[in-house]
């Protein structure tokens, strides 16, 4: 028995998570499987905007760390985990199917030979941007997952706004960094000054995408909350 001249200590109530058991998470993962895929292939053209450097899937990879946010704030790490890791097979799985397709045997006259030659092309490179893609989406989501929910460990339902915005610029820079890293030879960068232009733009982007879209991404975390039965169990 304490004292009532003993300092109390106020504990802090665990962080609120939901189980999995709706649809919406399944709704979540096949979408961030699928733009992952797609900015694979996106990501093997180069693409320049005047002196501004970036790749075919610029457009589409920020929506794979907004929906990590989503499932990180509302599933908690573990389940934000297995989505990662799912995400990661799939895209893997893809590549693995654009090789076999290369790889089977076509037709020979002008059509078929000219077919061939398109789809290695555009398909022919995604093998190291997918594997570009997958070690900086596999380190840059999971950092990200990781700060989003120590961040809500310690505020709890309050301050979304500084969790969305801080784990996004830390695992943003690390996705984004491995991946020029690796991918930046495939798509014709080979100068340093277009490797660090490749890596700000492709940063600054990135990460500018979702901070203007915070607002967006807290009234969907919102929406989601208060339709998931086991959030507020």
């Amino acid at each position: 028995m304490t004292s009532p001249l003993e300092p109390q200590t106020a504990t802090k109530p665990a962080p609120r998570f939901a189980s999995i058991g709706s649809p919406y998470f399944g709704i979540m993962l096949a979408i961030m499987a699928v733009v992952l895929i797609l900015s694979n292939i996106g990501a093997s053209k180069g693409v320049a905007f005047g002196p501004i450097i970036t790749d075919g899937g610029f457009f589409l990879f920020p929506l794979a760390y907004i929906l990590g946010d989503v499932m990180s704030e509302i599933y908690g790490f573990k389940v934000a985990r297995k989505a990662i890791i799912t995400s990661f097979a799939l895209s893997a799985f893809a590549s693995l199917c654009y090789w076999i397709i290369i790889a089977l045997p076509g037709f020979t006259d002008d059509y078929g030979t000219a077919k061939q030659a398109a789809i290695e092309g555009a398909l022919g490179p995604v093998p190291q941007i997918v594997l570009a893609s997958l070690l900086a989406f596999l380190a840059g989501q999971t950092i990200n997952s990781l700060i989003l929910v120590k961040m809500k460990a310690r505020s709890g339902e309050k301050t979304l706004w500084a969790r969305l915005m801080g784990s996004s610029g830390v695992g943003e820079f690390v996705d984004t960094l491995i991946f020029c890293s690796i991918a930046a030879s495939v798509i014709g960068i080979t100068d340093f000054a277009g490797f660090v232009n490749y890596v700000l733009v492709g940063f600054v982007y990135k990460v500018a995408v979702q901070y203007v879209l915070v607002p967006v991404t807290s009234l969907v975390i919102g929406w989601i909350k208060k339709r998931e039965p086991s959030y507020w169990a």
